[in-house]
């Protein structure tokens, strides 16, 4: 398995993840009829038994794939993640190496081979997420030191599944692997399943979630527990409820639209439109080279429906993107300029896109620190063309609209002669870059006392 580093070149097979930005992450399972969390049954400590009854005898009637790989792609999403199996050990589609499963169970159904052809008509790029863990197994748990006969036939359980997933429903260009605790990748042998991975499936994308290993990652203190994200294995990071850019590979940010949970939850709080929104920028923003996309959940009721809160969120964010979408879609990161007074910045080719998170009715704006000289602005939000005027590293937008001309954040697009460049001040930011700067701009500006005119006395 290849091992990236910082200055990687992304191959054309994965160009695909850069130009999407945006996919969905969708989990469901048995424990959607809890209401409470896809890990209630860990979390609570349930009866194991009785949790598997109720899992056998789970069987959605509502379930419209085709339905939700429309929503999705009204949405704006480009690709989605499918949760296989979670944590439970509840497999969603039809297994040769277990009953307990969707296929053999109530329901009869191979959940993800319709979840696979739904999307992929669709358009829509394909993903599937497996757990290591297995709350079921005690060898798991036990490990190979341990119990060596029944860790050997779990590995060999994970590994056969995970080969299954990859052969018998086309092709499959995104994996996500989860629950690695206790465990590492030696004891997984995820690298060598990496490889057979890659055999099997030559362009797929896998996450970083593979464990720690002794022979690539070193001597770690935590020994693995906690995520087991790997510094050098996978092929993209996978940062969970945070948004922090991986510098050695692609990443996407797996994010949850309600405030906690990602399974179906009665009774849990969402965040509006404008919050999500701006996380899908703040991904964007932050991308550059090495990825940058923002993969946003969806918790679907135990009888298969999309929840309204959802939707609903989900169509407004799309419709944003029908208008605005090039400042999100295959864009080259952004923050050229110090801009946070205003909102944030991506750029695509010689474009600079200013996403107004603050719009303060005022009709010019001041862009600092700019040193490409501007060809042309634009309000993309109205197609209107707007006056501009430049001055050495200073821009001035103007004619600028008292009132926001969009719910959601509008956007400014400023074409420049060349790729967007800053100057000194616009590269370096604010508790970042040199200090002497600050002093030198004091000096020049005011003078060196505490008094009002700066001039010593």
């Amino acid at each position: 398995m290849s091992l990236q580093t910082k200055a990687f070149t992304v191959p054309d097979k994965w160009k695909w993840f850069t130009e999407s930005r945006y996919g969905m992450f969708i989990h469901w399972g048995p424990y959607a009829q809890y209401a409470r969390g896809e890990q209630v049954l860990f979390r609570e400590h349930l009866d194991q038994k009785e949790y598997a009854e109720k899992a056998a005898s789970w069987s959605p009637k509502h379930f419209d794939p085709e339905l939700w790989a429309d929503t999705a792609k009204k949405a704006g999403f480009k690709y989605a993640c499918f949760t296989t199996r979670h944590h439970d050990g509840f497999c969603m589609w039809d297994s040769a190496y277990t009953d307990y499963s969707s296929a053999k169970q109530a329901a009869g159904r191979d959940f993800v081979r319709e979840y696979v052809d739904a999307f992929r008509k669709a358009g829509l790029r394909i993903g599937l997420y497996y757990s290591w863990i297995d709350w079921r197994l005690p060898a798991y748990f036990e490990g190979p030191a341990r119990n060596p006969e029944g860790w050997a036939k779990v590995r060999a359980y994970l590994h056969n599944q995970v080969k299954e997933l990859l052969t018998n429903y086309g092709q499959i260009d995104h994996f996500f692997f989860d629950g690695v605790w206790p465990r590492n990748a030696d004891d997984l042998g995820s690298i060598e399943l990496v490889e057979e991975m890659r055999r099997l499936q030559p362009g797929i994308l896998v996450n970083n979630r593979l464990g720690y290993s002794s022979t690539h990652d070193g001597y770690r203190a935590d020994g693995g527990i906690g995520a087991g994200d790997s510094d050098t294995l996978g092929d993209f990071g996978t940062p969970e409820h945070l948004i922090v850019a991986d510098q050695k590979r692609l990443w996407e940010s797996c994010q949850v639209m309600t405030w906690r949970l990602w399974s179906h939850v009665t009774g849990e709080r969402w965040k509006p439109a404008d919050v999500l929104l701006d996380t899908l920028v703040e991904c964007a923003e932050k991308g550059g080279e090495h990825g940058g996309n923002l993969l946003l959940n969806c918790g679907p009721t135990a009888d298969g429906e999309m929840p309204p809160e959802f939707v609903e969120r989900a169509l407004e964010i799309g419709r944003w993107l029908e208008v605005h979408g090039e400042a999100i879609y295959g864009s080259d990161g952004g923050s050229i300029t110090e801009f946070i007074t205003r909102g944030r910045q991506t750029t695509r080719g010689h474009y600079l896109y200013l996403i107004i998170r603050f719009w303060d009715g005022r009709p010019v704006m001041r862009l600092a620190d700019l040193s490409s000289r501007v060809q042309s602005v634009k309000l993309l939000t109205t197609g209107q063309e707007l006056a501009f005027e430049q001055s050495g590293d200073e821009l001035f937008i103007k004619g600028l609209p008292v009132e926001a001309p969009s719910r959601l954040f509008p956007v400014i697009r400023v074409e420049c002669v060349g790729k967007p460049q800053a100057n000194e001040w616009g590269r370096q930011r604010l508790w970042d870059g040199d200090p002497l700067r600050v002093a030198d701009w004091a000096r020049s500006q005011r003078g060196t006392s505490v008094f009002a005119d700066g001039r010593e006395r």
